[in-house]
């Protein structure tokens, strides 16, 4: 969001820069090929790693003009091109920023406490990443936590445990709490923040497997009834990042 609000004007680079500190306190840039190497005029992993300025330079000169947010998992790989090494390192770290203009993209990777790096490849095909409009997943998020709900209160695991609400604010207080951009989309940060609520409760859901689950049967059943819930969340989170991605876009096309 930060990079595309840079690239149409309603943000400094040193606003990216600030932002980039929620998430760890130094960042470092390589190419994971050597595509991105040549094209992105990057160090490949290995050599000494470029800094983000160089990377924010290098989309400029190159006449970047938007990015795109995905967050691929096995069996949902919209928005990724035709495999590679791109693909493949998406994949694992369950996020990347796409730059379809350019044909490149980046992911990043915590390698030390504090030191996220950012590797960049190039994009095997022209993508062009799937919408979601805001309100279907907004609306899509709300009628998963119902039917969640009532499928886990069916199979009677849906029980409380004490510490609950304490584990679930210990687990949002850890997470990034980034600023976002000036003129960020009102609804985005609502579906955001939402999301980021369910994602904290479905955290805690995993740390307390079986939940209340007396059989193994019962534990796939709870297993079952929450993974749509957690990509609802995924949805939402795409959803409300590209559509303020789109609106910095298009206020850039305005002004020009």
């Amino acid at each position: 969001m930060w990079t595309s609000a840079w690239l149409s004007g309603a943000a400094a680079p040193d606003d990216v820069l600030d932002a980039l500190l929620a998430w760890g306190e130094a960042h470092e840039v390589v190419a994971g090929d050597a595509e991105a190497a040549v094209g992105l005029d990057l160090p490949l992993a290995g050599d000494f790693p470029a800094t983000p300025v160089q990377l924010l330079a290098a989309l400029r000169a190159r006449g970047a003009a938007e990015t795109r947010l995905v967050l691929p998992v096995p069996g949902d790989v919209r928005g990724l091109g035709g495999g590679g090494s791109f693909t493949d390192a998406a994949l694992r770290a369950g996020e990347a920023m796409l730059l379809p203009a350019l044909r490149f993209g980046l992911v990043p990777q915590t390698i030390a406490e504090g030191l996220v790096r950012w590797s960049a490849y190039k994009v095997d095909t022209s993508v062009t990443p799937e919408y979601v409009g805001l309100a279907e997943a907004e609306h899509g998020l709300t009628d998963t936590i119902r039917d969640s709900a009532g499928a886990l209160q069916a199979l009677d695991v849906a029980k409380d445990r004490p510490g609950v609400r304490a584990e679930l604010s210990a687990w949002l207080r850890a997470r990034p709490r980034p600023d976002w951009p000036a003129g960020t989309p009102g609804r985005a940060l609502r579906v955001l923040q939402r999301a980021e609520e369910v994602g904290a409760i479905l955290a805690v859901a995993e740390i307390d497997e079986p939940g209340g689950a007396l059989s193994a049967s019962a534990a796939v059943l709870r297993a079952d009834a929450l993974r749509p819930l957690g990509n609802a969340v995924r949805m939402a989170r795409y959803a409300a990042v590209n559509e303020a991605v789109r609106q910095f876009s298009e206020q850039a096309d305005n002004i020009q």
